[in-house]
């Protein structure tokens, strides 16, 4: 067994250790779900950087670049960081005032259990595919450190990750994602390092590559497309149940707030390594036929062995730190909003381990989902995209708004799920799908809302 193996075995141990220690303090569902809501600034900071920053980041993010320049960066990471700021500034302490448990609560709490039933069904195969693209990432690490074939790394990681997340829930996530968190920025430094000692100064480095490649939007882009390219990560991250997650497990509004403040500030000039190596990696490492192994390639060329290691350890981390938050979060929801209205569970424990089951089955269409994809970035556009059309109008009208009652709620999210799934991957395959469908829900949603009223006033008169 290569030292890199052993590495990544022991660094996967480790994440095993902190959950099972921190599993016995699992008492209740809100413990699992929600850390026992006590998560403090610098924790919480952390914790959104390190859920956010996942394969797509390291991986997806140098290769776009690598094969297209800067205009590959526009979304991942660019638009991606940008969403958790805004989150701060718009949907944080919102959110978090309200004392919710899932993110679909909101939507009970305003709208009822219809309304929140049908969040569930539209937001949770967004985060299963979020989680099938870490479990790919993950095992394509595995598949190069260890010399196999990459399914074969997948099979792994879906078994390493599903088994570690269902343990500690979001208490021993939020503890391990703050040692992922210093491990993934300590590894991208060390490789930047060890990339410039070898090759130069980087602004000599950067005078070397292509002008076009510089620019932030390519030049077969129309503007709607640009506008496309940022509306799905910015739109669909703020109603991410991944990042949510984390807001309504703090302590307060206020720690809310800043943490996404802090984490996306942090996301984005962490993730300006991975654009560096993309723009400079044609010349380090011309002719790829997989760019999305730029990264891991540049680490194993360049790197001394305990460097590489401790880099591929940092990779595994960014990956375990996104994965089982997008499970926990996607199974929270699947236990709490819609098995406890089926079959009601009054035991605390038993709770506990529904919300287990689910990580366990939602992982499983995650791997499935992982071996049938082509690429990390492709799953990660269809996660932010999925269903979330809808959602984001719905949760802004439902934050800062009185207008509106469920019949509002469920045309406006079947609009906005409908107009991206047909003028996009279904049929037409339009140049702004979800584009197209944030602005059909912004505008079915009040024209519902006024006919709800004219519906009540009639009601009233009658009565």
């Amino acid at each position: 067994m290569n030292a890199t193996l052993i590495g990544i075995c022991c660094y996967v141990a480790i994440q095993f250790a902190i959950g099972i220690w921190v599993a016995q303090r699992v008492k209740a569902e809100s413990d699992y779900i929600l850390a026992g809501r006590n998560v403090g600034t610098a924790f919480a900071a952390v914790s959104v950087f390190a859920t956010w920053f996942g394969a797509e980041t390291v991986m997806g993010s140098a290769g776009s670049v690598y094969s297209d320049g800067l205009s590959g960066a526009q979304g991942e990471p660019f638009a991606y960081g940008l969403s958790i700021v805004l989150m701060g500034l718009l949907f944080a302490a919102p959110l978090r005032r309200r004392g919710l448990t899932t993110f679909a609560d909101l939507f009970s709490e305003r709208f009822g259990a219809g309304a929140e039933r049908l969040a569930v069904l539209l937001l949770v195969p967004g985060s299963i595919l979020w989680a099938a693209a870490q479990i790919r990432g993950f095992g394509q690490i595995f598949s190069s450190a260890a010399g196999v074939e990459v399914t074969t790394g997948i099979a792994v990681a879906f078994l390493a990750v599903v088994t570690y997340t269902m343990i500690g829930g979001l208490l021993a996530d939020i503890y391990t994602d703050f040692v992922q968190g210093l491990a993934i920025v300590a590894g991208l430094l060390a490789l930047f390092v060890f990339v410039i000692i070898n090759t130069g100064s980087p602004i000599d480095a950067l005078a070397n590559v292509e002008a076009q490649r510089f620019s932030i939007m390519a030049a077969e882009q129309t503007p709607l497309e640009f506008i496309e390219q940022w509306a799905v990560p910015i739109c669909g991250s703020l109603v991410a149940l991944e990042l949510i997650s984390r807001l309504l497990a703090c302590r307060t509004p206020e720690i809310a707030q800043r943490a996404s403040y802090f984490g996306g500030s942090a996301y984005i000039m962490v993730a300006l390594i991975p654009v560096y190596l993309g723009l400079v990696g044609t010349s380090l490492l011309p002719n790829l036929e997989e760019s999305e192994q730029l990264i891991p390639q540049l680490a194993q060329t360049y790197l001394p062995t305990f460097f590489y290691v401790m880099f591929i350890g940092a990779l595994i981390s960014a990956i375990l730190s996104t994965v089982d938050s997008a499970l926990l979060a996607c199974s929270a929801m699947v236990s709490h909003n819609l098995v406890q209205h089926i079959r009601p569970i009054k035991s605390e424990r038993a709770k506990v381990w529904a919300a287990r089951l689910g990580v366990a089955g939602l992982g499983t269409l995650a791997f499935v989902l992982a071996l049938s994809s082509e690429s990390i970035g492709d799953l990660v556009e269809l996660a932010s995209a999925f269903g979330t059309a809808g959602i984001f109008v719905v949760t802004v009208f439902a934050l800062f708004t009185n207008i509106g009652g469920p019949l509002s709620a469920y045309v406006t999210m079947a609009t906005g799920a409908f107009v991206w799934a047909v003028s996009g991957p279904l049929l037409f395959d339009l140049t702004a799908p979800y584009t197209s469908g944030v602005v059909a829900a912004a505008l079915t949603y009040p024209l519902v809302a006024l006919v709800e009223r004219r519906l009540e006033g009639q009601q009233q008169e009658r009565s």
